[in-house]
């Protein structure tokens, strides 16, 4: 994995944001894959089901808090008769190193995949710094 994130498999905490959760469905880790270039870190998100104005993305300090929300699949003049998949809404956490520009990440959706791209930040170069007289 790379060390520009990290990633546990436990669940969003509840107030993450100062926020409480007030929906009352399950709620899945949904599964992700990180890819790493020389330039930037490439997230990519299962979650099907989730709208675009159903996707949350949350950066605090270093804490980058992802939230989808699930709308209801019903089917008219269908009787369902069994389901594998349940319905629910997605969380998932991962904290970024300082390596990451937090101002360059860029989010986009497509067929159920969220993916972000996370640009490396600049090395830091080294510069002379004068001194001023009083």
């Amino acid at each position: 994995m790379a060390q520009a994130l990290q990633t546990t498999d436990r669940q969003v905490p509840n107030k993450l944001d100062g926020s409480e959760r007030t929906r009352s469905r399950q709620v899945f880790v949904p599964r992700a894959d990180i890819y790493e270039t020389q330039d930037q870190v490439v997230l990519l998100i299962d979650m099907p089901g989730v709208a675009s104005d159903g996707v949350d993305i949350t950066l605090e300090k270093r804490t980058l808090a992802i939230r989808g929300y699930a709308t209801d699949q019903l089917r008219e003049n269908y009787r369902q008769i069994y389901a594998e998949y349940g319905a629910g809404d997605y969380e998932r956490v991962f904290t970024l190193s300082e390596d990451i520009d937090r101002e360059g990440i860029e989010a986009s959706q497509k067929d159920g995949v969220l993916r972000l791209v996370l640009p490396k930040a600049a090395p830091a170069k080294a510069r002379k710094i004068e001194l001023k007289t009083a």
